[in-house]
């Protein structure tokens, strides 16, 4: 169809696909609970997509256009399922190689139960800035974490919030992140001037997120005692070769990655060299993974070759270690792959009709005061998020939105970078169908819902920036002779 054709939806037409996601995930949830993930939810994304398509196709848009939507919105994912792909194989290398039983064994000799929480979330926070990527601190330090909580005795949904409330701070504060690079371009301002503002809002967050686990720890106690603990670590040792050369691998990895290495292939590297380290200090795994004792080169290859691509588990005589000792390597993530997908297949048709530019329009001419323009942003950034379901869009598309009416208002750049970050960086986590929420649950082994309630972080965030705006802390203006004033 011709342009002339085509007209804008309204705001009822283009709230017509979300309202009907959010009213068949709610009855998924219900109905299926955790294993809704495990298909429904990918097909009510497809069905939603499927009803703006409708609504887009009774706009005039044609349906190539649509099509290049759905094409282009999986294309920007792609990215994104590799590496999660890679993160799978690396998951199942590390294990292979005793590199994750490792780190769980001289982690439980270090951590109890009472400041676990606290170092978890501490612990994650420093190589997230470090590296410049959660997702690289989950898949690695994150699954040891992981394993050491569990040996702990502590909840599984406790655990995985602390580590992403960490592995968020990091990502979000560090200048090697894309994400914390992607947002101040997108308002105009520069990279280390967002940063410096960004630490108004996001290290008090981080620290009330500090004293709340903290608080949980004191309040749990000590729930393991050594004696519980010993039984465990005699299960690890008496199954694997357990040394700190093993280290090596991971420190690689976050060498790599300090030093800008693209994420692809920091981490093929840290699964090429967790399997070599799998033939060199656990041939007795290899043989038990292959299950060939007369050939030790084939049994390596296999043994690796299954390690990245499917499930492997190691048998101990103690049950709850059996439960750390699996991985799934690829194979495992593609139910997640597969959300991903039709996630984006909804967010690209969204966007190809206009429909979600239609919604966010709404939301601009609602926001009369700083306050108010300060939480249109956020909760527009949120809604993307849930929407679009992908973290990159919740920045890209209300940074180039909200950029020209922060700048009439005569606030700087940086506010919107921040507010950027603040709500559409660390809430992407909490979204079980969003690229990140469901990387970091799959990754994880932690359903997103089961750790959302204790992702103190990345809940806080976003309000953290609404308070600011709103009593007027910290905003940044043009004065008449464009220099900036911060109040």
């Amino acid at each position: 169809m011709g342009s002339n054709n085509i007209r804008k939806p309204t705001f009822t037409e283009a709230i017509i696909p979300v309202v009907f996601l959010t009213v068949l995930i709610s009855v998924n949830v219900y109905i299926f609970g955790e294993a809704s993930l495990d298909g429904s939810n990918q097909i009510v994304l497809i069905m939603s997509a499927t009803v703006a398509a409708i609504v887009s196709l009774r706009l005039g848009i044609g349906w190539k256009q649509v099509q290049s939507g759905i094409v282009k919105s999986i294309g920007n994912a792609m990215a994104a399922i590799l590496i999660l792909l890679l993160i799978g194989s690396l998951a199942g290398t590390w294990l292979l190689s005793g590199i994750v039983p490792s780190m769980i064994y001289y982690g439980l000799q270090i951590l109890n139960p009472t400041i676990f929480l606290v170092a978890a979330c501490i612990v994650s926070a420093i190589v997230s800035l470090v590296t410049g990527s959660s997702w690289s601190t989950v898949a690695t330090l994150g699954v040891a974490l992981l394993g050491i909580g569990k040996a702990l005795g502590i909840p599984v949904g406790m655990i995985g919030g602390a580590i992403i409330s960490g592995a968020y701070f990091g990502d979000k504060m560090s200048p090697l992140s894309d994400t914390t690079n992607l947002a101040p371009a997108m308002a105009g301002t520069d990279l280390f001037t967002h940063i410096r503002y960004l630490a108004w809002t996001t290290i008090p967050s981080i620290i009330i997120t500090l004293i709340i686990f903290l608080l949980m720890g004191f309040n749990r106690g000590a729930d393991s005692t050594p004696e519980d603990i010993e039984p465990v670590l005699e299960a690890i040792s008496g199954s694997f070769n357990i040394t700190p050369w093993l280290f090596l691998v991971p420190a690689v990895v976050i060498f790599l990655i300090t030093k800008k290495v693209p994420a692809l292939p920091a981490l093929l590297i840290g699964t090429l060299m967790g399997g070599a380290f799998a033939i060199i200090f656990q041939p007795h795994i290899i043989e038990h993974v292959s299950g060939i004792t007369d050939n030790f080169s084939m049994a390596s290859y296999i043994a690796v070759m299954k390690a990245m691509y499917t499930e492997i588990s190691v048998d101990t005589d103690h049950t709850m270690v059996n439960s750390l000792l699996i991985t799934g390597g690829m194979r495992g993530m593609l139910n997640t792959v597969w959300l991903i997908i039709s996630a984006m297949i909804f967010g690209g048709v969204m966007e190809s009709g206009g429909l979600l530019q239609r919604i966010t329009q709404s939301v601009i001419k609602l926001a009369n005061s700083t306050g108010s323009l300060v939480a249109s942003t956020a909760f527009t950034c949120i809604f993307f998020n849930l929407t679009a379901s992908d973290q990159y869009l919740s920045i890209v598309v209300p940074g180039r939105m909200f950029a020209s009416t922060y700048k009439k208002r005569g606030l700087t750049p940086q506010n919107l970078s921040r507010t950027l970050e603040d709500g559409g960086t660390v809430t992407s986590v909490l979204v079980p169908w969003n690229t990140c929420g469901a990387t970091q649950a799959s990754v994880l082994g932690v359903p997103t819902l089961m750790f959302l309630p204790y992702a103190f972080f990345n809940i806080i965030s976003p309000f953290m920036s609404i308070f600011f705006a709103y009593m007027n802390i910290r905003i940044s203006r043009f004065t008449n002779n464009t220099k900036e004033k911060i109040k």
